[in-house]
């Protein structure tokens, strides 16, 4: 399309109508009314639609079963729970329903003439051609341009020959029944998520990972406890062998090394891929741009103004790469599209300090700087430290029988800042908000200390952590010298 009649021309054009697609728009309308925002799916989020609500549903499901097993140890003998498969996924489905029709009905407040529907890619830096679903095209002329085209699920393309037997986290909440068997690939967020809940409402459920982590975490200790804590409860081999992956009359036939070294050869109904996502950037033309790419293909922004290497393009959410969160994509969508509105005057945007959470039980929690990031900054010279609380023997945990887990918060030496924490254990998500709040107010361990806490809570065990933590800081200007070429205090 070297010679092309432009359709549209307006001074913001937003590849995208998800979670940062939508705070994106938001943003800059605030500064202009010449906004066009261009969807090629259909409206509405990826946390609402197949993500954060439809699976804290399940969850909230599989928990409720859980309870019901747990309680003869309380002494209240409530018997083993009938899970109804349709009266479960029928909440799921209604209830996820619900949530999508709240976003769409912000969608449909959007006047008409700043929404197009149709897969947009770029022809030139300021120029989009825009694919419809009656094979009809249109060129938008763009000042500024935000890419918000959000991910997708990635796997392996081998397994595209299980057919229908192939799932992954969006098709599960299409499920009409509970399965009876599945064989989920990646023990990360989704996957642990996930698996977990299937268990709990009956399913048979056997995960498998590579390298040996799970979930999010970086610390080797936590994810070695990770290891163990889920492995008790259903089949867990972080670090696979897996031989061969083939469709069956009835489900997928697998043949793997069990953990003894075994040859085991079983069969399952389906074969979820919770092996993570990839960003929707491959089918936007980014070869026609001179446009700096990450090793992903991805546009390289800076962090706080989401801005690329071509001044008048920025990028936001699940496309960019950085951290696949919906309150992260919130952020993103509502910085690139205030600097897009406002023509040639680029603003650093509000970035708060990272938080991440996983709804398994014991949940897991991430928040500042995680065990990888400071290791790789501070390691070689040894100037942080950590400090640790169990859970198994933490008062009120143990009273409510959620004594499983541990955490462990990290500290600058030389200034005793607060430098973030990996925690797998009971409340870890309202744990992790307590700690987020500290480490954003640039809190010392110390400072942290000076702040209330109630007896008996599980919020305590944070306290044990810090006091374990600031036993082990020497602070005072010696140390932060001695510590200075690590990048202390930056």
């Amino acid at each position: 399309m070297s010679n092309f009649e432009v359709t549209q021309s307006v001074d913001v054009a937003i590849i995208g109508g998800g979670t940062a697609g939508l705070a994106a728009y938001r943003a800059a309308k605030e500064h202009t009314d010449s906004v066009l925002m261009i969807e090629g799916g259909p409206y509405g989020t990826t946390c609402a639609r197949v993500g954060c609500m439809p699976s804290k549903l399940l969850i909230a499901a599989a928990e409720n079963a859980h309870q019901y097993e747990k309680s003869a140890q309380f002494g209240v003998n409530l018997g083993k729970p009938q899970i109804d498969g349709h009266a479960v996924m029928q909440r799921v489905k209604s209830e996820r329903d619900r949530f999508v029709g709240f976003v769409l009905e912000s969608v449909e407040g959007i006047e008409p003439q700043h929404k197009l529907e149709g897969y947009a890619e770029f022809i030139d830096s300021q120029h989009l051609k825009v694919k419809h679903a009656d094979a009809s095209e249109s060129v938008i002329a763009a000042k500024r341009i935000v890419i918000a085209s959000g991910s997708r699920p990635a796997y392996p393309a081998a397994w595209h020959e299980l057919g229908e037997r192939l799932v992954v986290n969006d098709d599960i909440f299409e499920w009409d029944t509970l399965p009876k068997s599945v064989a989920v690939f990646g023990p990360g967020v989704i996957g642990l998520e996930l698996g977990q809940a299937l268990h709990r409402l009956g399913v048979k459920v056997l995960m498998f990972g590579i390298g040996g982590i799970v979930g999010p975490l970086s610390d080797p200790s936590l994810n070695d406890y990770a290891n163990k804590v889920f492995a008790e409860e259903f089949y867990l081999d972080s670090d696979a062998k897996v031989d061969s992956i083939e469709r069956s009359d009835n489900g997928v036939r697998l043949r793997y090394q069990d953990k003894q070294g075994n040859t085991v050869e079983t069969e399952v109904e389906y074969l979820v891929a919770a092996t993570g996502r990839r960003p929707n950037t491959d089918k936007l033309g980014l070869d026609k741009l001179d446009i700096k790419l990450d090793q992903r293909g991805v546009p390289v922004a800076d962090h706080y103004t989401l801005q690329t290497a071509l001044a008048h393009i920025f990028i936001a959410g699940d496309a960019s790469n950085q951290i696949p969160l919906l309150h992260e994509a919130a952020d993103q969508g509502k910085i690139a599209g205030d600097n897009a509105g406002r023509s040639h005057e680029v603003r650093a945007g509000l970035r708060r300090t990272p938080i991440a959470a996983v709804f398994s039980e014991p949940q897991i929690a991430m928040v500042g700087e995680s065990y990888r990031d400071i290791e790789k900054r501070l390691g070689n010279c040894g100037c942080f430290e950590v400090g640790e609380v169990s859970f198994e023997n933490q008062g009120r945990s143990r009273v409510m029988l959620v004594n499983k887990g541990m955490a462990h918060l990290y500290g600058e030496q030389g200034t005793g800042r607060f430098l973030g924490a990996e925690i797998i254990g009971p409340n870890a998500e309202h744990l992790a908000h307590l700690l987020a709040w500290a480490h954003q107010a640039k809190m010392t361990v110390s400072q942290m200390l000076d702040m209330p806490f109630y007896h008996p809570v599980i919020e305590e065990g944070l306290r044990t952590a810090l006091r374990d933590l600031n036993a082990k800081l020497h602070l005072g200007p010696e140390m932060i010298d001695a510590c200075m070429e690590c990048g202390v205090g930056s």
